[in-house]
């Protein structure tokens, strides 16, 4: 048996699957996030320790004996999360997440003042508002008193590790969303270390995503009811590792996450950087490299809409009747765009000062319109990202999906079509989880490979074909789509100040 922990934004999902990766059961828990100011993400790492702790609990009270017979655990995680600890392991501060935006002072200073070309040089990748080095030099001109007590930096999943284990450890793909790691050779980058004022001791040490990293400790064993030979495998980066959960980790497979936030993710054996640094070049969770693209908001515009706009209609029915709305309404919303900036965007215009647009509204459009026009504007979105991947002349055979959103028959149909590409969904739902799950088998020796455990429990359930029709309008809107954002940049800036 093995354990494959995803330690998302909202809450924590523990899976427990078997020697053939069969799925026994699952269980979660969710936790606060904090805004305590505009812009401001954060949450207490000890709520992800507690809520780890009573799903794995429940997994074991729920099926007698289990416990006995788990051999590995490893980790799925929310990325760039800045956890940092003193001399004693103690939590100096809330950490500050993914999703928050007070660095943008920091990241026009690395930006221009250090320069891009070096960033990309150091670690293949400039700073953006999310990434870890940022929230490094937010803390120590902000929070001096903080900053000179730091011992310890960890990624929000290596929080649950340490506490597992005792060991300040981190694997790679994680540590190349920090901006202080040197993807290209899979080191801590001393330069960047340098430019942020980061002590190398307060650094873990790098493992592959598949390599143990320790033992569980005896006391945490006996509490949450496992044996105390348990392995604590690497893990990764939430996207790294769903893509491991859904196959791609060979050439020419390209993974789409349709969540809160959408991933576009290329596996690549060899190390390339996109000139204009659209894409993030990672480390993935199989030993070879990554191209990533980001948008901030994906199924998170239609929750808006539907739970905040729609909140009215009852949230028992709200979405099958917004789904029937707009399915009556023809490709391209006669003539209606939608931006899906509503929390800014990294990929490809990295702008924090973004934000969600309807364009083209006329009498004619109703709800239905304006549904559909959501679905098609973040499926646009998700295609500025694999346009990318293009230009950079990654191998596109076949696009696999995941999360959520897809689970949506309407939005999967409409971005089939918008990518103008067949899309393959697997049949594991738990993506993360069950990507977790897979390096903790390997890590345990159970297949001796990530691409030989994909190959075996990995497989397609559906495929959606693009309407060739559908295609054809798509391409049209998706010219003007293209010019939306640089003719609104202007206008996103000077509202920023206003705000």
């Amino acid at each position: 048996m093995y354990l494959g922990i995803d330690l998302g934004t909202s809450s924590v999902k523990v899976i427990v699957v078997d020697d053939k990766g069969n799925i026994i059961d699952s269980a979660s828990s969710k936790y606060p996030i904090s805004y305590p100011k505009p812009l401001w993400s954060e949450q207490n790492p000890e709520d992800w320790w507690q809520g780890t702790k009573d799903a794995i609990k429940r997994i074991v009270e729920k099926n007698p004996g289990i416990g006995d017979k788990v051999k590995g655990i490893s980790f799925s995680g929310q990325m760039h999360g800045l956890v940092l600890l003193d001399a004693n392991g103690e939590v100096l501060r809330p950490a500050i997440l993914w999703n928050d935006g007070r660095t943008q002072k920091q990241c026009d200073y690395l930006n221009n003042i250090i320069g891009k070309d070096k960033l990309s040089q150091y670690t293949g990748n400039i700073a953006l508002s999310g990434f870890t080095g940022p929230k490094v030099l937010w803390v120590k001109e902000n929070e001096p008193e903080i900053f000179n007590k730091i011992a310890h930096i960890l990624l929000p999943k290596d929080y649950i590790r340490y506490k597992l284990t005792g060991e300040y450890k981190m694997d790679v793909a994680d540590a190349s969303g920090t901006l202080f790691f040197d993807v290209k050779n899979k080191v801590w980058s001393e330069e960047m270390i340098d430019i942020l004022s980061i002590q190398p001791g307060w650094l873990p040490e790098i493992y592959e995503c598949y390599e143990v990293t320790g033992i569980i400790k005896k006391e945490v064993a006996i509490e949450l009811g496992l044996n105390e030979n348990v392995k604590v495998v690497g893990g990764g980066g939430d996207q790294a590792v769903g893509a491991v959960g859904t196959g791609t980790v060979s050439d020419g497979i390209v993974s789409v996450s349709l969540g809160t936030s959408g991933v576009v993710f290329a596996a690549s054996e060899k190390y390339v950087v996109d000139k204009e640094n659209r894409l993030h070049s990672f480390n993935h969770a199989n030993g070879a490299f990554t191209q990533m693209g980001v948008m901030l908001s994906a199924a998170y515009c239609l929750q808006w809409w539907a739970e905040e706009v729609n909140k009215d209609i009852g949230a028992d029915k709200v979405y099958k009747i917004l789904m029937d709305e707009a399915s009556k309404v023809p490709a391209g919303s006669e003539g209606l765009l939608f931006l899906p900036y509503l929390t800014g965007e990294r990929t490809p215009h990295a702008d924090v000062n973004a934000r969600g647009v309807f364009i083209g509204l006329k009498p004619i459009h109703t709800r239905g319109h304006m549904t559909r026009a959501i679905l098609e504007g973040v499926s646009f979105g998700l295609r500025d990202s694999l346009e990318i991947v293009k230009d950079m002349q990654i191998p596109i055979n076949e696009i696999r999906v995941t999360g959520g959103g897809i689970r949506n028959e309407l939005w999967a149909q409409i971005l089939a079509s918008v990518f103008n590409h067949e899309l393959h969904i697997v049949e594991a739902s738990e993506g993360p989880a069950y990507g977790a799950a897979i390096l903790a088998m390997v890590g345990c020796g159970q297949y001796p490979s990530v691409e030989a455990a994909c190959k075996e429990l990995i497989k397609v359930s559906k495929t959606v074909k693009p309407s060739e029709d559908d295609a054809k309008v798509y391409e049209k809107y998706y010219s003007v789509f293209k010019k939306g954002y640089p003719q609104l940049k202007n206008m996103y800036q000077e509202l920023s100040t206003i705000i």
